[in-house]
C-alpha cells in the first residue's frame, strides 16, 4: 500500500510552509531518510526527509507552493499503485504514466509530428503556465511536449523538468525571419516571486507603518568607555575576547529597560497592553534568506557572557536556515545594530506587536570642548529609538534613552550593579 509524506511542523506557531525545490522527482526511488524536498516557514528554510521506502509515485505540491502542515505532500510505494485515496484536495492530478514502448506501424511514421503542433497550438492558448515556459526557454527544450499534469490540462513546471530528466529533444528551429530577432539583447527585466521569508517581511512591515503612530528619536553618546572596555576583553585572549560592542549594547538594554515597561510590552489592540516581567530581546539577524529576528528570552537575568554565547548560536542557526520557528517569537523589545555598515542615523521599523524598537549606528568622531577650553574628538555612537506613541509618549522614551546612553558611557558601573 502506497504511503504519504507529510509537510512537516516547523514549530507549534507554524499554520503552512512553502516548497522551496523539489530533490526527487517521480519514478525515483527512494529510502527513508532521504532528502525529499527543501521548504521554508516565513522565517527559516528546512529540508524534509522520506518517511517512507519505494518509488516516487506522485508529487501533490510543485515548487513555490504554500502547503499546509500535515498535509500530503507526495505518494511513495511500489511502482503503479494507486494513490488517489492519498491526493489532497486541490492539488494537481497525478502526472500520466509513460506509454510503453512497441513497435510502430510503418505507415504511422509519416504523421508523427502530429502531435507536437497541437500541443504547441495549445501552449499558445496559454495551457503552459508561465513559469514552466520560462524554464524550457533556458533549458533550450520544447515545453510544449511536456505530459500536463496541473489544473485543467495545463503544462507546470514540474512537467518540464519531467521532460528534461527524460531527455528532451531541443526547440525546433525559428523560421528565417528569426536570426535578427535572435540576435537582439535579452530580456530587459525579470519578474520574481518573493520567498516565504521575503513575503513575511514585507507583510509586517507594512501592517506595522500602517497600523502604528510611529515616532523616532535620536540620541548620541560618547562611546569611550565601551570602546575601552571591549578592546580589554578582546586583548584578553580568553572565552570573552568575543564579545562585541553590539553586546555590550544588547547587555545594557537589558538592565535599563524594565524601568519602562510601556516600552517592554506588546500593544494587544487601542485599549489594552501588555508589560513584560522580563526582557525578551529580539535581535535582527541579516541572512541570505532576509532579515530574521531571534529571541534571547529572559536577557536581563543572563551574564554579558551568556547574551554574546547565545545570540552567536541564534545567529548561527539563522543564516544556515536551521533556527526553529520557536525561537524567533516571544520578543517583547527588538535592537537592530547596522553600525557595521557605516550607518550613522536611521529609522528602524518596529516589529508588531511590539512598542519599540532600538536602532544602533556606527561611530564617527565628534568635536567638543575639552575643560580647557581647547577643542577634542571623541567617538560618538548614534542611537534611533523608534516607539508606538499610542502606548508611550516622546517624554519617557527620551528619558529612557538618556538613562541609557549614561549607562553605556559608565559601563563598567552597570556591570558591579
Amino acid at each position: 500500500m502506497a504511503n504519504a509524506v507529510l509537510m512537516p511542523k516547523a514549530g507549534i506557531t507554524v499554520e503552512s510552509c512553502i516548497i522551496g525545490k523539489w530533490e526527487k522527482k517521480v519514478g525515483d526511488q527512494i529510502a527513508e531518510g532521504d532528502i525529499l524536498f527543501t521548504y521554508e516557514t516565513d522565517k527559516a528554510a528546512f529540508e524534509c526527509e522520506s518517511t517512507a521506502a519505494g518509488e516516487l509515485l506522485e508529487i501533490f505540491f510543485s515548487d513555490g507552493e504554500e502547503v499546509p502542515c500535515l498535509v500530503n505532500v507526495c505518494a511513495i510505494g511500489a511502482k503503479g499503485e494507486d494513490v488517489s485515496a492519498l491526493r489532497p484536495d486541490g492539488a494537481a492530478p497525478a502526472a500520466a504514466p509513460a506509454a510503453e514502448e512497441t513497435p510502430a506501424a510503418p505507415a504511422a511514421a509519416a504523421p508523427v509530428a502530429a502531435p507536437a503542433v497541437e500541443t504547441t497550438a495549445a501552449a499558445g492558448t496559454g495551457k503552459i503556465s508561465p513559469r514552466a515556459r520560462n524554464l524550457a526557454e533556458r533549458a533550450g527544450v520544447d515545453g510544449s511536449l511536456a505530459t500536463p499534469t496541473g489544473p485543467d490540462g495545463r503544462i507546470i513546471e514540474r512537467d518540464v523538468r519531467k521532460l528534461m530528466a527524460e531527455g528532451a529533444p531541443a526547440q525546433a528551429a525559428a523560421p528565417a525571419a528569426a536570426p535578427a530577432a535572435a540576435v537582439a539583447a535579452g530580456p530587459e527585466y525579470e519578474d520574481v516571486k518573493f520567498s516565504g521569508i521575503r513575503r513575511a517581511i514585507s507583510k509586517s512591515m507594512h501592517n506595522s507603518l500602517t497600523s502604528m503612530a510611529q515616532l523616532t528619536h535620536n540620541f548620541s553618546f560618547d562611546a569611550s568607555a565601551i570602546l575601552a572596555y571591549r578592546k580589554m576583553l578582546k586583548e584578553s585572549g580568553g572565552e570573552c575576547a568575543g564579545i562585541t560592542i553590539g553586546d555590550l549594547i544588547l547587555y545594557a538594554v537589558s538592565r535599563v529597560l524594565p524601568g519602562w515597561p510601556d516600552l517592554n510590552a506588546h500593544m494587544l489592540d487601542d485599549v489594552s497592553i501588555r508589560k513584560f516581567n522580563h526582557v525578551n530581546l529580539g535581535v535582527a539577524v541579516d541572512t541570505p534568506r532576509g532579515l530574521i529576528v531571534p529571541t534571547i528570552m529572559h536577557a536581563d537575568e543572563k551574564s554579558l557572557l551568556e547574551i554574546s554565547n547565545e545570540l552567536k548560536v541564534l545567529a548561527a542557526e539563522a543564516r544556515d536556515g536551521a533556527i526553529s520557528p520557536d525561537k524567533l517569537t516571544g520578543a517583547s523589545f527588538t535592537v537592530s545594530n547596522l553600525g557595521g555598515f557605516g550607518v550613522e542615523s536611521f529609522t528602524p521599523v518596529i516589529n508588531p506587536p511590539q512598542t519599540g524598537i532600538l536602532g544602533v549606528c556606527t561611530t564617527v568622531q565628534r568635536p567638543r570642548k575639552g575643560a580647557d577650553g581647547s577643542i577634542q574628538l571623541y567617538p560618538a555612537m548614534a542611537l534611533s529609538l523608534t516607539y508606538d506613541h499610542r502606548a508611550i509618549d516622546g517624554a519617557p522614551v527620551s528619558r529612557f534613552v538618556q538613562e541609557l546612553c549614561k549607562q553605556l558611557e559608565h559601563f563598567t558601573v552597570l556591570l558591579a550593579k
